[in-house]
């Protein structure tokens, strides 16, 4: 019995729409890099992205358990001296409702040049609008 590997060209991608209103950050981007990854396909194979594409919409409206929304800070470097920059939830939330997202599907990622091209798939939008209707998205709902 021979093993299966899929191959880049027989590969057939989804559009998904994702409304995050009410849901939990974590759970939904590990549910979200499932979808990028295609490990909720027969045909997945690590080395290949076998992933579909996926429309979040209402980013703004996701929630976080506990006190995180007061505790939790995004942090990083400018890359000049002195740079270390750092922002609360809050303000993120503010300021780009998306990137809290974006970082935590980014890290529930592998940390590879094929996960880097994966994550060039998530389409991530603050308001209920996006401009993938052509697409034809099917409604995906996150457990």
């Amino acid at each position: 019995m021979k093993s299966y590997m899929a191959r880049p060209k027989e590969v057939e991608r989804k559009w998904y729409v994702i409304d995050a209103e009410g849901k939990t950050l974590g759970r939904l981007a590990a549910e979200i890099s499932r979808l990028l990854r295609g490990k909720n396909k027969p045909q997945y194979t690590p080395h290949v992205d076998v992933g579909d594409f996926v429309v979040v919409v209402n980013a703004e409206k996701v929630e976080v358990s506990g006190r995180k929304a007061e505790q939790k800070v995004y942090r990083w470097h400018t890359g000049y001296p002195g740079g270390l920059r750092e922002r609360s939830y809050r303000q993120m939330l503010q300021k780009k409702p998306e990137e809290i997202l974006r970082q935590a599907v980014r890290g529930m990622m592998p940390k590879t040049r094929l996960a880097r091209r994966q994550l060039r798939k998530l389409k991530i939008y603050a308001g209920p609008e996006h401009p993938h209707a052509g697409q034809t998205p099917e409604p995906y709902e996150v457990r």
